[in-house]
């Protein structure tokens, strides 16, 4: 039985100040009951001598310091896990929140995992379908890799996470595929459109879902996407599954984090943010990838929205450090109604010449995603030109160009929120915008794949 301490000397916020204690250690899981009875969860988040601060889980109200007691249980922070989780939604403290029975563990994990050692580490190089041209044809998602998407406020990220846990998939009928999906600090009305999304399409049965509100405290916050990848670690190398984690919005993560940062009077970084914030954001992102010897991999899509568009706030900016690209949403093509609004020049995957070929997605996919990344700058450029000097300055070649891009921007990228495009299709796409401008323009595409699919219908 764990010792019983009740000597609470002060309550601040989501933090408690514990003295007098013994055998107590870091990160360490501790129970507070009130003098009614109520138990509230909370965590070891710093020790000096015999005095404790811990974190609470739940709200402070109603704690009283002479009657309430606190006693540690001796372990950190763990989820039970077994494969009966796919199908099934939890809180971000992995408790089941879909009415459904209790989940019978096969074995208790550790949360915040073990690092991946670099050696052990097989590089990325399957090609994951997503069913969204912009980011297959363009910005190629490889298993085993981080590849974030940049949004911002007011735009649809959460209509793109839902579309890409609907329609992900790993090619070849002998493949495991599954999604956790943890959404941090939403509203519950987004929170129900996620789940109803996921069981309509039926995409729920291969899913595990971690939902934290908005009304849920700050620590819950930062637990929800360790829940996640340790359920993502065991689907991954003890199942031996292919796992897309997508986690919305680290934006809430690190705010959670600033909160009790601020809690704890540390000194703050950047914005406010901790100085640890990068070191944070590593040891989730870099849960992510594929091991040497083992079959199943885990591959990320975190997805944060940038304060005030701002691709140099802390948060996107030590993302883009720590993952391998990134997808960048656009406020200018949202407005004009383009769904996704994906900007693709400024998009970056950089790993997608590792996924796609022959063999993985098809011959003609470099070539052509070269000269469509090269055709749309060009027609970009031309449009702009437009704006300045008038339709009348453009020579007919420009103005070929400009409609390419028009045309490249309503039917590639334009695809909506439920068109769910395979690669061949996507190529095919691709071809037929190609064929807007002479053979002679294109000058990244051989000849040989020319001859076999610019002439074909």
């Amino acid at each position: 039985m764990p010792k019983e301490y009740r000597t609470i000397q002060e309550v601040s916020g989501p933090l408690m100040l514990v003295r007098e204690v013994s055998g107590v250690a870091f990160n360490e899981l501790g129970e507070i009951e009130l003098e009614s009875g109520e138990k509230r969860r909370c965590r070891v988040l710093e020790l000096d001598g015999s005095n404790a601060l811990v974190q609470l889980f739940e709200s402070s109200a109603g704690i009283n310091l002479a009657g309430s007691k606190v006693r540690f249980l001796g372990r950190q922070m763990e989820l039970g896990v077994s494969a009966d989780m796919l199908g099934r939604v939890f809180d971000g403290l992995g408790r089941v929140i879909d009415g459904g029975p209790e989940l019978i563990p096969e074995k208790r994990l550790d949360v915040n995992g073990t690092p991946m050692n670099p050696a052990a580490r097989n590089f990325p190089q399957e090609f994951i379908q997503t069913g969204i041209s912009a980011i297959d044809g363009l910005n190629t998602l490889v298993r085993g890799q981080k590849l974030p998407i940049f949004s911002a406020s007011g735009l649809p990220h959460a209509q793109l996470a839902a579309q890409i846990a609907r329609q992900a998939k790993v090619r070849g009928t002998d493949e495991n595929f599954a999604v956790v999906f943890a959404a941090m600090g939403i509203t519950f009305e987004e929170a129900d459109y996620f789940v109803e999304s996921f069981r309509e399409s039926g995409a729920l049965d291969r899913a595990v879902v971690f939902l934290n509100l908005a009304g849920d405290p700050a620590i819950e916050r930062i637990a929800t996407p360790k829940m996640a990848l340790t359920a993502a670690e065991y689907l991954a190398f003890e199942r031996d599954m292919h796992v897309l984690v997508i986690l919305t919005d680290i934006t809430n993560y690190a705010d959670a984090l600033r909160e009790v940062s601020a809690a704890r009077k540390e000194v703050p970084g950047r914005r406010g943010y901790p100085g640890y914030l990068y070191t944070d954001f590593a040891s989730i992102y870099e849960r992510a990838g594929r091991q040497i010897g083992k079959k199943g991999s885990i591959t990320m899509i975190p997805i944060l929205s940038m304060p005030e568009d701002d691709k140099t706030h802390p948060i996107p900016d030590l993302t883009g450090y720590i993952t391998e690209g990134q997808i960048i949403l656009d406020r200018a093509l949202s407005r004009r109604g383009i769904a996704p609004p994906i900007d693709v020049l400024p998009s970056l995957s950089r790993l997608k010449d590792k996924g796609i070929g022959k063999g993985k997605t098809r011959e003609d996919h470099s070539g052509t995603m070269n000269q469509l990344f090269s055709a749309y700058a060009r027609g970009k450029d031309a449009k702009e030109l437009m704006v300045i000097l008038g339709e009348a300055a453009l020579t007919p070649m420009d103005k070929l160009y400009a409609k390419f891009a028009d045309a490249f921007e309503q039917e590639y990228v334009n695809q909506g929120n439920t068109s769910n495009r395979s690669i061949e299709e996507t190529l095919d796409l691709g071809w037929k915008l190609l064929r807007i401008l002479p053979r002679s323009e294109l000058k990244r595409i051989s000849d040989e794949l020319l001859d076999k699919y610019y002439a074909s219908n």
